[in-house]
């Protein structure tokens, strides 16, 4: 086997924990993953520290390097979004993320109509103009379309003020990625789903909380019905 980097040694390891191939409760040792990857003690003690962050794998004296259940993930990192996006978890993690987004983004947009500032609350609109003009134009599986989605939650989320939801902006972004990835995101998006990331764009422009998490909630559930029958 060619030799690992140590940033590739942590991808190697963190996709084999996340397809199950390194199930929760196996135990590696150093030594034998220095001689599978042909790397040096150093990179694989790197590697480890790496996956030990993000709450993957865990030594202990005696026993060894132990792969850690799912729920003590880092489940936000993007890397590890990432490896469940491009492993046998992509399914769960669109709908993880899905979920998510139902759950905080109607609250973002309650505070992004409170707090945006007139930059945000007009940069809004226009994502939402240019998200309407693709799907009329039947382009809504389109890489435009998709960078245009993803910039418009991403910024609802920024200026919502509050650190903690903006702290999803990766999740929710991988969530958005991963259905257009699945062919989830049709060209011609569902109209009410585009009328309501409009209203909800006209409503943070207006200041009106109530109506821009109405608006979204409206449109977020529309998505998550449809990532729950599809997949």
């Amino acid at each position: 086997m060619a030799r690992a980097s140590h940033g590739s040694l942590v991808d190697a390891i963190g996709m084999r924990v996340v397809d199950g191939d390194l199930p929760a409760g196996h135990v590696l040792t150093l030594a034998a993953l220095e001689e599978e990857y042909a790397v040096s003690r150093t990179v694989v003690r790197e590697a480890v520290r790496v996956l030990e962050a993000m709450g993957m794998l865990e030594q202990r004296r005696r026993v060894g390097i132990t792969v850690r259940p799912a729920a003590h993930w880092s489940a936000l990192d993007t890397r590890l979004i990432g490896w469940q996006l491009a492993g046998r978890r992509r399914d769960q993690l669109i709908v993880n993320t899905t979920e998510l987004r139902a759950a905080i983004e109607p609250v973002a947009a309650r505070l992004s109509a409170r707090r945006a500032t007139d930059l945000q609350r007009g940069e809004i609109l226009r994502l939402a103009e240019e998200l309407d003009r693709l799907g009329a134009a039947g382009l809504g599986n389109s890489p435009e379309y998709l960078a245009a989605d993803i910039a418009f939650h991403d910024l609802i989320l920024l200026s919502s003020g509050n650190l903690m939801l903006a702290a999803a902006r990766a999740p929710i972004a991988a969530a958005i990625e991963g259905r257009a990835m699945h062919g989830l995101t049709p060209g011609i998006p569902n109209p009410d789903a585009l009328d309501n990331h409009v209203a909800t764009a006209a409503a943070i422009a207006r200041a009106d909380a109530d109506a821009a998490e109405e608006h979204t909630r409206r449109y977020v559930a529309a998505v998550l019905g449809e990532v729950r029958l599809t997949i």
